[in-house]
């Protein structure tokens, strides 16, 4: 499924607008048994359940809304909005999504709308491109395998060399660059239905 009417649509009617785990002032559609997500197309669905990053991410910035207010912010591998629309909902300026599955980006629009809050934009892959023009750079759940970590480390390193204040959310995956990380906060979440324990880290560059 490809057209953004139909995505919509079936995003609204199958995957249930849903508390987020441990911030139950979100809610987001997820998806559930019944939601047959994998009908909309080839692509893995990661966008309709909860990540042990990003709601680590997104709990740090709603404690923390200094990290946010004002700021312009850029959502790297957004998802389904979450980080952002936490962001959008700290007090956050401006904020950019970049997703590249198109069905994640109707979410993206979707769930924005429900809680209140402006995505201002929603792009799709920049990691091969120049760093951001934004504050801070949230990545939440993008180093789950080398290749795609190798990328995005490429990536990170040119926005933290531009000025770019960049805070990575992950449950300390294999691939993740623990070398560039510096622990900030960590929160017990619940990972597609798995408690599990996740880091909010400073990213530095080399």
């Amino acid at each position: 499924m490809t057209d953004a009417a139909g995505i919509a649509a079936f995003i609204q009617a199958r995957l249930p607008v849903t508390p987020v785990p441990g911030l139950p002032e979100l809610c987001l559609h997820k998806a559930d048994p019944a939601s047959g997500v994998g009908r909309l197309g080839d692509a893995a669905p990661y966008w309709a359940y909860w990540w042990a990053g990003g709601l680590a991410l997104a709990r740090h910035l709603l404690a923390y809304p200094d990290l946010v207010v004002g700021r312009r912010v850029f959502d790297l591998g957004a998802g389904s909005g979450l980080v952002g629309i936490a962001a959008a909902r700290a007090g956050a300026a401006h904020v950019t999504a970049s997703e590249i599955d198109v069905h994640a980006q109707t979410a993206i629009a979707l769930n924005a709308a429900r809680n209140r809050v402006t995505i201002a934009a929603i792009v799709g892959d920049c990691t091969a491109g120049p760093a951001p023009d934004a504050d801070l750079l949230l990545v939440g759940d993008v180093f789950y395998a080398p290749d795609v970590a190798a990328r995005v480390t490429g990536f990170l390193d040119r926005c933290a060399t531009a000025g770019v204040e960049v805070l990575v959310g992950d449950p300390w995956r294999a691939p993740l660059p623990v070398e560039r990380m510096a622990l900030l906060a960590s929160y017990e979440v619940a990972e597609i239905g798995t408690a599990r324990r996740a880091g909010v880290f400073a990213y530095r560059a080399p």
